[in-house]
């Protein structure tokens, strides 16, 4: 009976690919097929992965969860110095990044995820956007520096612009790793608990209510009674109103749209949460008016 060769072993997720690179000098991380992908395409590509390869997001990177790619965005840029800016057109201070080197960098990457150019003019960056990237096949993100990028090739590539917030960096790869770290916590196995994800701020409109954890007293500051009791229901209750409560001091905002969505007339809300105040003024003008 002639001897079988053994079966080769699949290599399962990973993804086999020919390169001249000597296999001691690649990469450690896998590249994994259908893993959700962060391309980056920026000046600096050392400031990557930053923090995102440290704690459970660096965990995830090591094991493939997600992966991480760096486009050195100069590697496009052409003649003896490599340009990659100009001065703005109409005059005025800084430079801007050229849109026919940025255009260059852009059209290297093969992806189907949406390009996105964090900026402060952009639409505000949500946790509802956060899910939905992390949901995708992943994100290319453009990261700006100077006075900005030229408005052509945001135009001509279709790029989302996206803020983090109302203020300026020196450039996009902080912000591009905040939202990175948004979306990709978001990944089934990255937190490990998937709760932890489900009870945060943002994640059903409001803010999170406060935490606590021991010691019981510190500092003669107790942990509220309610959370110690073991009784699920009132602690549910509690925490959804230390919720309400916070979200409607802090972010006005963000209590309008929950009202809205559970179709709560802000008005009345509002006349609601006054009653309380009206009616202890009425009280205190009646015992002035006694004591007049």
């Amino acid at each position: 009976m002639a001897h079988k060769p053994p079966r080769s072993r699949s290599h399962g997720r990973v993804a086999v690919r020919p390169s001249l690179k000597p296999r001691a000098l690649m990469e450690s991380r896998p590249d994994l097929v259908n893993s959700w992908k962060a391309t980056v395409l920026t000046l600096y590509p050392e400031m990557f992965p930053g923090v995102l390869g440290q704690s459970l997001t660096g965990k995830a990177l090591d094991e493939g969860i997600w992966a991480l790619k760096t486009v050195n965005i100069r590697d496009f840029a052409s003649g003896k110095h490599r340009n990659v800016d100009d001065t703005p057109a109409g005059g005025g201070a800084g430079m801007v990044l050229r849109a026919d080197v940025l255009a260059k960098a852009i059209d290297s990457v093969t992806t189907d995820a949406p390009v996105i150019y964090v900026s402060p003019r952009g639409k505000p960056f949500t946790q509802a956007r956060a899910k939905s990237l992390s949901e995708g096949p992943g994100v290319t993100i453009l990261c700006g520096r100077f006075e900005g990028v030229d408005e052509r090739v945001l135009q001509a590539r279709n790029i989302e612009e996206i803020s983090i917030g109302d203020y300026v960096l020196t450039g996009g790869e902080l912000a591009a790793q905040v939202l990175i770290d948004a979306c990709i916590r978001l990944i089934p196995r990255v937190l490990g608990n998937s709760e932890s994800s489900l009870n945060e701020s943002f994640s059903n409109g409001l803010l999170e209510h406060p935490q606590y954890t021991r010691p019981t007293d510190w500092e003669g500051h107790d942990i509220p009674e309610v959370l110690l009791s073991g009784h699920h229901g009132r602690i549910a209750e509690w925490r959804q109103a230390q919720a309400e409560a916070l979200t409607k001091d802090r972010r006005p905002d963000l209590w309008r749209a929950y009202l809205d969505q559970k179709g709560t007339d802000p008005v009345r809300d509002q006349e609601l949460s006054d009653a309380p105040n009206k009616t202890a003024k009425a009280g205190k003008k009646d015992n002035d008016d006694e004591h007049d």
